[in-house]
């Protein structure tokens, strides 16, 4: 049972999601929602990140799950990471500490939408990006003379210290970064600024790119363009990070080098035999029979070796086609249909019913509809808890 659905309602998923579900949402949230390209949703960005911080973590999860978000808080206390820590740390997994902090800004994180049989067949995409190069005009100086003062609110340090008196005696100190000259402990004479860049020494210019997806990529997977990111002055030039973002197919689902397909079957299908004919993702016409005589139950799973994703960087191997049959059950059967099936199945077991016996009636049941009801009264009755609370200790 779930307590709360705040977390999994800013990620936009279900709370039955699969961890892969958690990751996607994660994805493309942090990305829409990043300071860098929404400078008024922080907060927001803020809470995405605690929310995947908090579901992505089997022992939180299940602490949420139970009692909301206070329970985290309640007994020690939990504090959260930094989000811009766990941003860096989902997007340039496998990088050096030094190079996630000293280039993270630099370098540009962008999503590309790539389709099933892309991956499979391999593509070129062509893209678009923005990109911060140093301004040819002042030279990345930000002033046409190249005369730069020392910021007067911050005294050239970059950052604003405070002293507060704690205690008698005791002090202490805090320091924020300076928004006069953004950190950099230096501002630019308003009749010197160069116009071209307004001061920032860089401006922004689109570039466009060709990207190679190869086969049997990975959802997720990063292609980087090393050297292309933002530049700075007296600094090396970021990369593109470019990550895979494989789409849903209508056919087919991936787990990933293997293929999955579901593949629905008449009833007569199932006792008889039968007969399919599909698509590959390559566009070829791929036949499956099976015999007459051979009975495939509903839920029966089969696989079609190599006939699944190509193995990245060996595309010649391929994985496994799993496919998953679904009988079609009619929703009625007439009398007469009734009585040709007890001729050739056999009759139906006589079962003896004791007397006084309630005959009770079964209606429709909707595992999602009841998953709803079931969420809303939680939340009301944790509504009713809350305002108890209050009024026993007003």
């Amino acid at each position: 049972m779930v307590h709360e659905t705040e977390f999994y309602d800013i990620l936009e998923v279900p709370p039955n999601c699969s961890d892969d579900d958690l990751k996607k949402a994660y994805r493309r949230l942090a990305l829409l929602y990043h300071p860098d390209k929404n400078p008024t949703e922080g907060e927001r960005f803020t809470r995405i990140s605690q929310a995947y911080e908090v579901l992505s973590d089997p022992q939180k999860r299940a602490i949420y799950d139970e009692g909301g978000e206070q329970a985290l808080k309640s007994g020690a206390g939990y504090a959260y990471s930094n989000p811009m820590n766990l941003f860096d740390m989902f997007f340039n997994a496998g990088t050096s500490g030094r190079r996630r902090s000293d280039r993270t800004r630099r370098d540009i994180i962008h999503e590309l939408a790539v389709t099933l049989e892309e991956l499979y067949n391999g593509t070129n995409k062509k893209v678009s990006i923005k990109r911060n190069i140093i301004c040819e005009k002042c030279k990345g100086r930000g002033s046409m003379s190249g005369k730069i003062l020392k910021c007067k609110i911050c005294d050239g340090h970059g950052v604003i210290i405070k002293t507060t008196e704690v205690a008698p005696g005791m002090i202490r100190q805090t320091q924020k970064l300076c928004k006069e000259c953004n950190g950099t402990g230096e501002q630019i004479d308003p009749k010197d600024i160069c116009k071209k860049c307004n001061g920032k020494r860089v401006h922004e210019v689109a570039k466009n790119f060709n990207v190679h997806v190869e086969k049997g990529m990975l959802d997720s997977q990063k292609i980087i363009i090393k050297g292309e990111g933002n530049e700075e002055p007296e600094k090396e030039p970021g990369d593109i990070i470019i990550i895979i973002d494989e789409k849903e197919h209508p056919i087919f689902s991936r787990s990933e080098e293997d293929l999955l397909m579901r593949i629905d079957i008449q009833l007569i299908e199932s006792l008889c035999g039968f007969q399919k004919v599909f698509k590959s993702l390559d566009n070829r016409d791929l036949s499956i029979r099976v015999p007459a005589g051979t009975v495939m139950k509903h839920g029966d799973i089969k696989l079609i070796s190599d006939e699944g994703m190509p193995y990245y960087q060996n595309p010649t191997d391929k994985g496994r086609l799993i496919i998953q049959f679904f009988v079609q059950f009619p929703e009625t059967l007439s009398e007469e249909i009734i009585r040709g099936l007890e001729k050739v199945l056999g009759p139906r077991p006589n079962i003896k019913i004791p007397t006084k016996t309630k005959e009770c009636v079964l209606e429709k049941f909707d595992p999602e509809v009841e998953a709803k009801r079931h969420r809303a009264q939680t939340m009301m009755d944790s509504d009713d808890s809350i305002q108890e609370l209050q009024c026993a200790t007003s």
